[in-house]
């Protein structure tokens, strides 16, 4: 039976990743006016619970670890990230956020959520409902990959 859904889950997954690669050109414009990168944002985003070694930064954002740490130097000279000692790794190092990082963060999320709620608003109630019933099963499936 798997091979009879095979085709038509394949081209699910198609449309799926270009719906996704649309959506990450609709964030990065979304960011287009605020004073910080999408990749930045995206880098301090990860930040926010205990920090995160350089090399987990690198594999979310998709780079190789000197590209990541280009991008920490930067947030660091902005006062928006730090280094500190890995107290699991005495060896390690993890980025955390600065008070600065994390009212970027705030500031950001505001720009973006007005901005989003703009484009939203011209859907449909119906077309609002179908997208807040997906949000669960697109959670589902970035659940899996964080994993």
């Amino acid at each position: 039976m798997k091979s009879q859904n095979a085709p038509a889950l394949q081209e699910l997954a198609q449309d799926f990743r270009e719906a996704l690669r649309h959506s990450v050109y609709l964030v990065r414009r979304l960011d287009a006016d605020g004073e910080l990168s999408t990749a930045q944002l995206s880098t301090l985003k990860m930040l926010l619970d205990d920090g995160v070694r350089v090399g987990e930064i690198a594999k979310n954002l998709g780079v190789r670890v000197p590209s990541a740490t280009e991008q920490i130097i930067k947030l660091e000279r902005a006062g928006l990230a730090r280094r500190e000692a890995d107290p699991d790794d005495s060896r390690a190092v993890r980025v955390v956020l600065t008070p600065e990082g994390r009212d970027a963060i705030e500031s950001a999320n505001r720009r973006r959520n007005a901005v989003m709620a703009g484009i939203l608003e011209s859907l449909t109630d119906d077309d609002r409902r179908a997208l807040a019933a997906a949000l669960p099963v697109i959670e589902k499936i970035n659940s899996t990959i964080q994993n």
